[in-house]
């Protein structure tokens, strides 16, 4: 009887159990906003954000714990060169350094006490950037005891700066601008002179580049620009979204992912070629994002949102029930309208030889572009759950077609907010 009950429980479980999101909602301890993050590879991280906030995982963010680096005011950016160096820099001019992973941080003397800083990156141990309003750039060759500013030849904010782990550590890359006019910087001589020029009408936030030739920049209205020829030429991209986009980072060379405003998460696995929006949890606006591999990372924003993934944000679906169906079914998504949430359900025959059939289901706006691929992988027979978050999109008619083998369908569902 007590096996029966057991078994009993767990089909119920089963049965009415929904889909789970890619990203999970870690809890920060704050609801300040936060600006940055930066993981290495054995789970340490750091976050930082609004008044003096420092927060440390030691276990890949099961559990953050505050530290005390005596900022005044903003945290914007942090950067570790290793386990255990590490600068962060904020308003104020401010930077503090430490060396023994943060449980103590060190004042270092910017030179610009008014100038709000807001990227951070070293090559090495001693040569270090930092770029922030007013168009400054600051450069040191000694680990920090000594800033020296760098002319930049602009007088905007300079919002980040990127200098290519493959690099010899003499190029690299800087973007900002103004609410009208995007600007793109680099250096080919240890950050020592920088050229720049004018990049569109929107002012880019974040910049990450996988070698000396191959970049992308990101900013107002949805905005991506990618190079291939070290900043020469620049390609913009198709987001899917007019959301500001705050933070790139690609893990390797083709795949990369995106954070922004109102919990905007894009992913992509063929260099840009496609960007594919991906279902958050969250509505705040999220300003950086950082993985240590292709499909675990973390993205950080206002509220004291933490997010993380362990699968590439890939939406996992949920198998239901233990009857294998005769025929592939898509049934219609449930609720429709919706608001943000609707359930899609379907089925795979068991008339596939019991063997695994590769199903992609996918979503589309109604001009037929892809915005969304909620399945793309090997499923066995069975009935699957799967739940779509339209909150990143606006109201209108949405698509969702079921492609495996040779069947295809395609329904219609209605987003009103």
């Amino acid at each position: 009887m007590k096996a029966f009950i057991t078994l009993f429980i767990m089909s119920l479980l089963s049965a009415f159990s929904y889909s789970q999101q890619g990203w999970i909602q870690q809890q920060s301890g704050t609801t300040n906003y936060l600006y940055w993050t930066y993981f290495n590879s054995v789970g340490t991280g750091w976050t930082v954000g609004q008044a003096n906030t420092l927060l440390k995982t030691t276990n890949y963010g099961t559990n953050w714990f505050a530290q005390n680096p005596g900022a005044p005011g903003f945290i914007y950016s942090i950067f570790f060169i290793d386990g255990s160096t590490g600068w962060l820099v904020g308003q104020s001019g401010t930077i503090r350094k430490t060396t023994d992973a943060g449980s103590n941080w060190v004042p270092q003397t910017s030179g610009f006490p008014s100038n709000y800083l807001y990227s951070v990156n070293f090559t090495d141990a001693s040569f270090g950037y930092i770029t922030g309003s007013g168009g400054l750039i600051l450069k040191t060759t000694d680990g920090g005891n000594n800033w020296v500013q760098a002319p930049s030849g602009v007088t905007s904010t300079i919002s980040c700066v990127s200098f290519p782990f493959s690099a010899t550590g003499s190029v690299g890359y800087a973007v900002g601008g103004t609410a009208s006019e995007g600007i793109v910087l680099k250096t080919s001589s240890f950050g020592s002179n920088w050229t720049s020029q004018s990049l569109g009408s929107n002012w880019l936030f974040g910049v990450y580049f996988v070698s000396v030739s191959d970049g992308w920049a990101v900013g107002y209205n949805g905005t991506i620009y990618a190079t291939s020829n070290g900043g020469d030429n620049w390609t913009m991209q198709t987001s899917g979204t007019t959301n500001r986009l705050v933070a790139v980072h690609f893990p390797s060379a083709n795949t990369g992912y995106i954070a922004g405003y109102t919990g905007t998460i894009l992913k992509t696995s063929n260099g840009g070629v496609n960007w594919i929006s991906q279902t958050s949890p969250s509505t705040s606006n999220l300003w950086g994002i950082y993985f240590i591999d292709d499909n675990t990372g973390w993205t950080a924003g206002w509220n004291g949102t933490i997010l993380h993934t362990t699968n590439g944000g890939v939406t996992y679906i949920q198998e239901t029930g233990s009857e294998v169906p005769e025929e592939f079914i898509v049934y219609q998504n449930y609720p429709n309208p919706f608001n943000p949430n609707t359930k899609i359900r379907f089925s795979v025959p068991g008339s596939t030889g019991s063997k695994d059939i590769n199903v992609k289901l996918v979503i589309y706006d109604i001009a037929g572009t892809e915005i969304s691929t909620l399945v793309n992988g090997q499923l066995k027979p069975g009935n699957y759950n799967i739940l779509w978050n339209g909150s990143n999109f606006p109201s209108g008619v949405y698509f969702y077609r079921l492609t495996a083998g040779d069947f295809i369908l395609t329904k219609k569902m209605v987003l009103v907010k």
